[in-house]
């Protein structure tokens, strides 16, 4: 079972393969692996206490920063994720954490969940993926519906008051007017903008 694996120059860590998400563009239609790990599909979720010791099985001076990511949304983990990063920060853990989103958290867990993250994430790279609503419903599929779109806003909204780095994302098998359509509510929102190479692979 892969928990943590090499991506770059950072360590990412595999919490979870649930994911309210179906996104067209997602590289779970199209392999099993990223980076070091050939199978990130995992036969159950680890612990909290495994997640915590496979990291800390790693150098971290090897590592530029540590990722919650993986084949799956990070934030169906979200306590058991701040657990670790507390453990962490509590044993000097030296290196910048960051969890990649699609910026569910709220609706996933019933509850807000920024404030929860203050102080134990040092970043977060939100999904945005799309202009409007209706097209993210087209191409990213969202399972809690088309409010899904407001509430990732909304999560980024909010994270950039308390988080000290946000960024949303966008895949560049878009439009350039789409593309430049979605850095507009980005530099909105107040966070960074980065788009993603559109990949069948990594």
């Amino acid at each position: 079972m892969t928990i943590t694996y090499v991506y770059g120059h950072n360590l990412y860590v595999n919490t979870t393969n649930r994911c309210d998400m179906n996104c067209v563009f997602c590289l779970r239609h199209t392999g099993d692996g990223v980076g070091t790990a050939s199978d990130l599909w995992l036969e159950r979720e680890p612990t909290r206490e495994e997640i915590l010791a496979d990291i800390q099985a790693r150098k971290a001076e090897d590592y530029d920063q540590l990722v919650f990511c993986g084949y799956g949304e990070p934030s169906y983990r979200l306590d058991d994720i701040l657990w670790v990063c507390r453990k962490l920060k509590d044993g000097g853990f030296p290196l910048p954490i960051r969890m990649d989103t699609n910026g569910h958290a709220d609706l996933i867990n019933g509850k807000e969940t920024v404030p929860l993250m203050a102080g134990l994430l040092d970043s977060l790279s939100i999904s945005l993926n799309n202009a409007s609503p209706e097209r993210y419903m087209e191409r990213c599929r969202p399972a809690f519906g088309p409010e899904s779109y407001q509430v990732m806003l909304d999560f980024t909204r909010a994270a950039v008051k308390v988080i000290p780095s946000v960024r949303m994302t966008v895949v560049d098998n878009m439009p350039p007017e789409e593309i430049e359509a979605c850095r507009q509510i980005c530099e909105g929102l107040g966070a960074e903008f980065h788009v993603r190479v559109y990949s069948t692979g990594w």
